[in-house]
């Protein structure tokens, strides 16, 4: 299968090229390709005609994007329009990762693919309204929601690792729960699902939940670090952007369609790790 992604210097990006080395891979980043252009992103679609398009590339600095809603729009909004007529022009498929922050948080039961979403800060609405383009363009896609991900790069799973290095006591937001997602897993759920036509909208995390604090308390176990960790409420960490307080992702659809491959977060945390 030819496929080409976009945001491929990301974490997931990464993780879709190391799994995908069997598959034609054209790999493009923003240096490579603009796809708030669409110009530019109808002329790759027709010179390189693939058969499916996985879209990671995303504006994901959610403290950022409150400042800058029109540029949050161009890349999560526009981009996801320009690749989904590019898809509906060539026959391709796409695959569209979005977020937990389309929901509100305040619930307590995990979401499911079909809840009311009710987004809540700028860096949610426009991944949402990227979610609706996709929809509203093109029959052929999958709409992956995953949440707290981490992978090649910079992430929560490394920071924690490298300030316990640096400090001896460690605070840590310990009333916002979701579910810690490991790149490796979520990547093979977008490839099962590019082996189907079981088009529509997923939730795609790891299985579990946990508290930000929980989850470094774990990373510190496995990692054999000591270091004190203390928990503390989001209204100690003032951030421009809100976070979701419970933002647990249900895999429905998965397990009604294709199966939920998803590991227990601990279990791939500890992969992860290895």
């Amino acid at each position: 299968m030819k496929i080409l992604v976009t945001g491929a210097n990301g974490q997931l990006g990464r993780e879709v090229a190391r799994q995908g080395s069997e598959h034609e891979l054209i790999l493009t980043d923003y240096d490579t390709l603009n796809i708030t252009d669409g110009v530019a992103v109808a002329k790759c679609m027709q010179d390189s005609k693939p058969d499916a398009v996985i879209h990671c590339a995303a504006y994901t600095n959610v403290d950022g994007a409150e400042a800058d809603e029109d540029g949050a729009f161009r890349v999560n909004v526009i981009g996801a329009q320009n690749l989904a007529a590019g898809c509906l022009e060539t026959g391709a498929r796409l695959v569209y990762v979005s977020t937990d922050y389309v929901f509100d948080g305040a619930g307590n039961q995990a979401y499911r693919e079909f809840d009311a979403v009710n987004p809540q800060t700028v860096y949610g609405r426009t991944k949402w309204q990227g979610e609706e383009m996709v929809r509203q363009l093109l029959g052929q896609h999958y709409i992956v929601r995953t949440a707290w991900l981490y992978g090649e790069g910079n992430n929560f799973v490394r920071t924690m690792l490298r300030l316990a290095d640096e400090q001896d006591t460690l605070r840590v937001v310990a009333d916002q729960i979701g579910s810690p997602t490991s790149t490796a897993n979520l990547t093979t759920v977008i490839f099962k699902l590019l082996q189907t036509n079981a088009y529509g909208t997923y939730h795609a995390t790891c299985q579990g939940h946990c508290s930000w604090y929980d989850f470094a308390c774990e990373i510190f176990r496995q990692a054999g670090k000591k270091v004190k960790v203390e928990p503390v409420t989001t209204a100690e960490f003032l951030r421009p952007a809100k976070r979701p307080a419970y933002s647990v992702l249900d895999n429905y659809m998965l397990r009604m369609t294709i199966g939920d491959p998803m590991r227990t977060w601990q279990e791939a945390l500890q992969a992860y790790l290895k």
